[in-house]
């Protein structure tokens, strides 16, 4: 068993700065380790990763939600388990795949996205994240559900302030704090919402929501308002920074740039790449219901267990050369990539597979496309280098980009 001390911590700063180098000490040395700050296991393999979210013997959990994210978002859907969790996603899931996808809400993506880069097209300069990726998803969000854009502000304050509370692994009080206060303004603000909306449905999300029915079950408002938040915080924080490292991804690479410009079909394998590469969350937990023994020893039950995708996703027992951007790799398939059966882990898989991965996939393949038909010689601006930061979740702070606007 291999123990804490004989690899780089994941709270250190040198991990925040750049963790590729100790997830790879991880997989070779210490595949299970204990954890002391976080009380948690961690593993850092992509068999023993890919195994947790698939989960067939029903050995791991999602518990540790009543503690990791019922504290801001109250209880939701990933708590579930069962026919419980079956029904609320299935009256949530048709809106975020098929006709609904289609039709309600590819307008209110390619509306959203033109929106934000008219502002812009016409400078010659923007900072791709502060500008658009931190503003798109959290705009098209509100968009769907029907809620005030000119609210963005404090949407995007409440849902930094849960990404913070999930990420606090170091146990900050204050962020803590801030957190829960969230959750508190959140439901003073949305249930109001709600219940007007249940007397005035219209076409929008969270009219679906409160309208939906599945074996004669309803949505309350409490579980309307905590997808609602769930919805802000995984939709906004995760598009948002899966779309800064894609351009970051492919301006540091400029002939796969080029190669995706001149055939936008490429969009979805530079969007698969990015998640398997330069994932937007680094970690997400589960807690074992039974003794369970993976590579490099056995987690106890009833244990906090820390899968790191940015770590699987980059196994060289998985993938060649990890470490290598390569949208052309052949050991990704672009055409599962967003669905249960992907060869990446960065939207888990299983039952609890992000349900919000194809609204991603439009997401980025419509901005994406918008961007480079207005910037089509998009570059770096002047010495600057893309840095990611983050531990739980990952991306670029910033982005500042030249292009030649151009003429209608």
């Amino acid at each position: 068993m291999s123990t804490a001390q004989q690899v780089p911590d994941i709270l250190s700063p040198e991990f925040a700065k750049d963790p590729y180098p100790a997830y790879r000490v991880m997989r070779e040395s210490a595949p299970l380790f204990w954890h002391e700050a976080t009380q948690s296991w961690i593993i850092s393999r992509y068999e023993d990763v890919e195994r947790v979210f698939k989960d067939k013997a029903s050995q791991f959990t999602t518990d540790n939600y009543d503690w990791q994210i019922e504290p801001v978002h109250g209880k939701t859907i990933l708590q579930l388990s069962g026919r419980e969790h079956s029904v609320r996603r299935a009256l949530v899931a048709p809106a975020f795949r098929g006709s609904d996808l289609q039709e309600k809400f590819l307008p209110v993506i390619e509306r959203n996205s033109r929106e934000l880069i008219d502002t812009f097209r016409h400078t010659g300069s923007v900072d791709l994240v502060a500008d658009y990726a931190t503003r798109f998803p959290v705009n098209v969000i509100a968009d769907m559900l029907g809620l005030d854009k000119g609210d963005h502000a404090r949407f995007h304050g409440w849902y930094t302030t849960v990404i913070a509370f999930l990420g606090n692994l170091a146990g900050d009080a204050e962020v803590a704090a801030a957190g829960e206060r969230t959750r508190v303004e959140f439901a003073e603000y949305m249930i109001p919402i709600i219940r007007e909306r249940r007397d005035n449905l219209g076409d929008d999300l969270l009219s679906t929501l409160c309208a939906a029915e599945v074996d004669g079950v309803r949505m309350s408002d409490e579980d309307i308002k905590a997808f609602c938040s769930l919805l802000l915080a995984a939709g906004g924080e995760t598009t948002d920074k899966a779309i800064a490292s894609i351009f970051a991804n492919l301006l540091m690479h400029p002939e796969q740039l080029e190669a995706v410009r001149q055939d936008r079909t490429l969009i979805a394998r530079a969007f698969a790449e990015t998640l398997r590469h330069t994932p937007p969350v680094h970690m997400i937990m589960r807690q074992s219901a039974t003794e369970v023994e993976v590579t490099g020893g056995t987690i106890p039950a009833g244990a906090t267990v820390t899968c790191l995708i940015g770590s699987a996703n980059r196994d060289e027992r998985r993938y060649s050369e990890p470490d290598r951007f390569d949208i052309f790799r052949a050991d990704l398939t672009t055409t599962t990539a967003f669905s249960a059966a992907a060869d990446h882990l960065s939207f888990a898989l299983g039952r609890h597979f992000c349900v919000g991965a194809l609204l991603a996939k439009a997401e980025v393949e419509i901005g994406v496309g918008q961007l480079l038909d207005a910037m089509p010689d998009v570059r770096l601006a002047d010495g600057f280098d893309p840095v990611e930061q983050g531990v739980f979740t990952r991306g670029p702070q910033s982005l500042p980009v030249r292009f030649t606007p151009v003429t209608a």
